[in-house]
Parts: structure tokens; C-alpha cells; sequence
């Protein structure tokens, strides 16, 4: 009689696994993927990516996935190409076509139309996201070839650079708010050029502080000895880089670790009276406690904590 093979008991890890995702896999195939090859305990990704899409996806282990929000509230920066004169009903390569138009533009008018979705603008949401509208998303309508009213959504482009265009292809990078579709970015541009538009490409390149160049792909992770995996992991601070420090001696360090809100002018610690949301460290070992938020009269007030 076989017996059976033993599960391998899942390791608790902690740190940001930059993954650099293939064309063609959905994030949370990503992710199972990811967890399966570093034999984690707990994971989570830090929004979704379209399998159409490449780059850059931080997955969050262990501790790490009490921050995931940061990520999912940060900007974000794409370099996409956009291939004008076509319109799909996907807004990509992988949807129909549904009309072909003639393309007649010089560089300096599709500069001068790009340009004008710099600042806050307002984007429907496709019918191919996964927005959910009564408890399904918004793609599993369209794929039963029901189109539901959107509302407009309020987004911010950041930056908008013309990389490249060379007839039809219009190359762009783009810095943009959270719920920013660069899909519907494309066909707003193609239809402000007067000739429509779809994504050819889509690479993400840069979340919030963390970058592209640090990544990994899945076949170089699965390469590695199984024990060296975990050295692809960067530390659950970050995704913090942008937040002002604080340090904390033993005692205020144990006390801020059980909730306690602290009086820091009272204590004599150092800080920055108008940081907003700060990182809280323990003094002694550098070791990473959580994050707060610095209130009035210098009270540190903790938000998102560490354990261990």
C-alpha cells in the first residue's frame, strides 16, 4: 500500500518578495506560485496586476502583510505602448477588435495631446476589471456580454513622458494615483488623438519606493537552492522608506508594543512634530516595531504593529 508523501511544513517568513511578473499569469497565480516555491506560512499580494501586464508585483510575507495597504495607496509607474488606430473591447491585445482607423499624426500633436492628461482627471472603470458590483466582478459581466454603468472615478497622473511614437506606436511612462487604469489611460488618448487606441504593452516598473530593478522572476527564484530562496527577501521596512523614524528606548519600546500611546516630548524622544504617520523602531537593536502616528502635543499613537 503507497503511503502517502508528507507535507513539508510551511516556514514563517517576514519580508517583501519583489517579483517581477511573465505576461500571461493573473497575481494571484503569482502569488500561490511564489509561496509554494519559499515555502511560506502566510502571504499576500499588494494588488492585482492583469495577466496581460509584466513588472513589477511586491508580495508581502508574514509581518510584512500588515503594510500591504501602503502599497495598494501607492503610486505607481508604468511604461506602456499604446497602438493607435485600433480599438479592442478589452482596451488590450487581448480583446476584439471593433474599429480600425487611420493614423495621420506627428510627433508634436501626439506630445501635445499626452499632455493634457497630466493632473487629475476622471477615468470610467472598464467592464473588464475586477471591480465588483454585487458581489462579482465586473469582468465576469462583460464576459457574459452584460455592460453595466460605471460611475467616473477621480485619478491623478502624476507624470506623463513621451518615451518614443513612431507610427502607430506611442510610447509613455506613466506615474499615477492608486485606481488609475492605464488601459482606459490608452483609449482616452487614442479617442482624444481621433483614431481610438489599445495597449500593446503594459510593464509596471516602480510601486511606491520600491523598484523594477530589484526584482526577481519566477524561473530565477525557482533556480536557486531551495535554502538561499529566502535571501531574495527584503526587509518588511521597505515598503517604509518614506516615512520619518523614530526611535524608542527599551521600556517606551515595550510599552508602544502593547498599544500604549506615548507622550514623546514628555519622554524627551526626538521627532518631527508634523511627520503624519511615522516608522517606530526600538532603540537598542534597530529592530522595526510597527508604525504610528504622531497627534497633537506629541502624542505617538501606534497604528500597525510587529510582533515577536
Amino acid at each position: 500500500m503507497a503511503s502517502n508523501p508528507i507535507k513539508k511544513k510551511r516556514v514563517a517568513l517576514d519580508g517583501i518578495l519583489l517579483l517581477d511578473k511573465p505576461v500571461g499569469l493573473s497575481s494571484n497565480d503569482a502569488l500561490i506560485q511564489s509561496k509554494r516555491l519559499l515555502n511560506a506560512a502566510k502571504a499576500g499580494h499588494t494588488g492585482t496586476l492583469d495577466p496581460f501586464a509584466t513588472g513589477l508585483l511586491p508580495l508581502c510575507f508574514g509581518e510584512a502583510t500588515k503594510f500591504t495597504q501602503d502599497l495598494l495607496d501607492a503610486d505607481k509607474t508604468y511604461d506602456t505602448v499604446v497602438h493607435l488606430g485600433i480599438s479592442t473591447t478589452t482596451g488590450d491585445t487581448e480583446g476584439e477588435i471593433l474599429a480600425t482607423n487611420a493614423v495621420n499624426l506627428t510627433s508634436e500633436q501626439a506630445r501635445a495631446v499626452t499632455d493634457r492628461f497630466r493632473g487629475e482627471i476622471l477615468q470610467v472603470p472598464p467592464m473588464h476589471s475586477a471591480l465588483k458590483r454585487d458581489g462579482k466582478p465586473l469582468y465576469e459581466y462583460a464576459r457574459a456580454g452584460i455592460t453595466l454603468e460605471r460611475e467616473a472615478r477621480r485619478v491623478t497622473i502624476r507624470e506623463i513622458e513621451v518615451l518614443d511614437f513612431q507610427s502607430p506606436y506611442l510610447s509613455l511612462r506613466v506615474t499615477c494615483s492608486k485606481g488609475t487604469y492605464i488601459r482606459v489611460l490608452g483609449e482616452d488618448i487614442g479617442k482624444a488623438l481621433g483614431c481610438g487606441a489599445h495597449l500593446q504593452q503594459l510593464r509596471r516598473i516602480r510601486v511606491g519606493e520600491l523598484s523594477l530593478e530589484n526584482s526577481i522572476r519566477l524561473d530565477a527564484l525557482a533556480a536557486l537552492a531551495e535554502e538561499n530562496r529566502t535571501t531574495v527577501l527584503l526587509p518588511v521596512d521597505s515598503m517604509l522608506g518614506s516615512f520619518p523614524v523614530i526611535f524608542l528606548p527599551d521600556e517606551l519600546a515595550r510599552r508602544f508594543l502593547h498599544g500604549q500611546r506615548l507622550p514623546l516630548i514628555k519622554e524627551g524622544v526626538a521627532f518631527t512634530p508634523d511627520a503624519g504617520r511615522v516608522r517606530v523602531y526600538r532603540e537598542a537593536d534597530k529592530r522595526l516595531l510597527g508604525t504610528a502616528q504622531v497627534r497633537e502635543f506629541g502624542i505617538l499613537a501606534p497604528e500597525r504593529l510587529i510582533a515577536g
